[in-house]
């Protein structure tokens, strides 16, 4: 597999800093049923106790919260759109960062800080403190110029890896559909 250098990486920062701030679209959808197992979705159910429907994140346990359950800070991980496709030029292989929701929206800690409620749909989603970074799976999947790439000052500054979130209000979304700050 050929993953992208760290220069192709850096050539798209542009196109990533040109995402729309206030409103824009929910470009891909997907669910982990069970560990590495991927299932992209037209339509998704989002619930404030499970989080994504069908997405195993409410039976994974973390080492983050003191009685070991699912981590409510992190219950849904988001990803730019424009990031993943720098990253991963193959949509097929875009689904592979493990992230639920893939938005074509600025997700930079000056644009979306914690506590940034998003409407997306039926639902609302509440961006969350807790820093969503790169990892082994990670640059397995994309390399390790993707990795440093999204870890680094810049990539931490503009979320590249993405922004974790809670379910404020469930809903259904659709790919498609507008996602604005609310």
């Amino acid at each position: 597999m050929t993953f992208r250098t760290r220069a192709e990486l850096e050539a798209g920062l542009e196109t990533i800093r040109a995402a729309p701030a206030d409103a824009g679209t929910l470009e891909l959808i997907v669910r982990r049923p069970h560990v590495d197992e991927r299932e992209v979705l037209e339509t998704g159910d989002l619930d404030e106790a499970v989080g994504l429907v069908g997405d195993s994140w409410s039976a994974r346990g973390s080492s983050s919260t003191p009685d070991g359950g699912p981590n409510p800070d992190a219950q849904l991980n988001i990803m730019s759109a424009r990031v993943i496709a720098l990253i991963a030029p193959d949509p097929a292989r875009r689904p592979l960062a493990g992230d639920q929701l893939y938005l074509d929206l600025d997700l930079s800690k000056q644009n979306l800080p914690p506590g940034t409620r998003l409407g997306i749909g039926d639902a609302v989603i509440e961006v969350t403190a807790k820093p969503h970074t790169g990892c082994k799976k990670f640059s397995a999947r994309f390399g390790l110029d993707a990795l440093r790439f999204v870890n680094s000052p810049a990539g931490r500054e503009l979320n590249l890896r993405g922004v974790n979130a809670r379910v404020a209000r469930g809903g259904t979304v659709r790919r498609g559909d507008i996602v604005e700050k609310v």
